[in-house]
């Protein structure tokens, strides 16, 4: 199976020299860019699979970057990597189009976690952010249902009390290994515990799982 390609989105070389360390062989990083000008030369010319973004970049920051390739390249994938974690430019980024926001304190561990998971079509954020990326999907989607009583909601009665657990987790958006650290569980057993989720919830993602916990007020 080929490796996802990544694109490197930063103005600090030194961070961009780190970040490119730590996804190691995981991944191949196509290409490095230090503002929005070369970053949307190099992505239009790599269509990478995946774009590691900053949100502050010389030239229009993130979002500038988006907004000039999303629609002309629908396959590759954005997930912001910052050190801020204010809201407006979580909220920016996301209605940009981004399918995450993770902040620098990640781990390596998580981070490549995060790029292939973004990969592959799920949306993924730091767990503190969760109410941030809600408000953008409040914002820039549809309408949301009238929120449901969570005591006589069927979806949530067909879950055992430990898979209510994981749920709410994923619904915030803790990493499978997050998760087994607070439930004190293994990380194959919380994908156990996700997969029965989302089947029972007859949901097929991340993204569908938190729109449906919020408008449940089970976040």
């Amino acid at each position: 199976m080929s490796r996802t390609r990544v694109f490197l989105v930063d103005d600090h070389a030194m961070v961009r020299a780190g970040v490119r360390a730590e996804l190691g062989d995981d991944v191949d990083v196509v290409g490095e860019a230090a503002d929005v000008a070369t970053a949307v030369t190099g992505i239009r010319e790599t269509a990478p699979d995946v774009v590691l973004l900053d949100v502050h970049l010389p030239g229009g920051g993130g979002h500038a970057v988006l907004q000039s390739l999303r629609a002309e390249l629908p396959g590759t994938r954005w997930l912001a990597l910052s050190v801020s974690d204010a809201a407006e430019d979580v909220i920016a980024v996301i209605r940009a189009g981004a399918r995450g926001y993770v902040t620098k304190t990640i781990s390596g561990a998580d981070l490549r976690d995060a790029v292939r998971r973004v990969a592959e079509g799920d949306v993924v954020f730091s767990p503190r952010l969760a109410g941030f990326v809600l408000d953008a999907f409040a914002a820039t989607g549809p309408a949301p249902a009238p929120a449901a009583d969570p005591a006589t909601d069927p979806g949530l009665d067909l879950l055992s009390a430990r898979e209510r657990e994981v749920m709410q987790l994923l619904a915030r958006g803790y990493t499978y290994r997050e998760i087994g650290g607070r439930l004190f569980i293994s990380v194959k057993t919380v994908e156990s515990h996700a997969s029965n989720v989302l089947r029972k919830l007859q949901l097929s993602n991340r993204n569908e799982l938190t729109r449906w916990a919020a408008t449940n007020r089970l976040l």
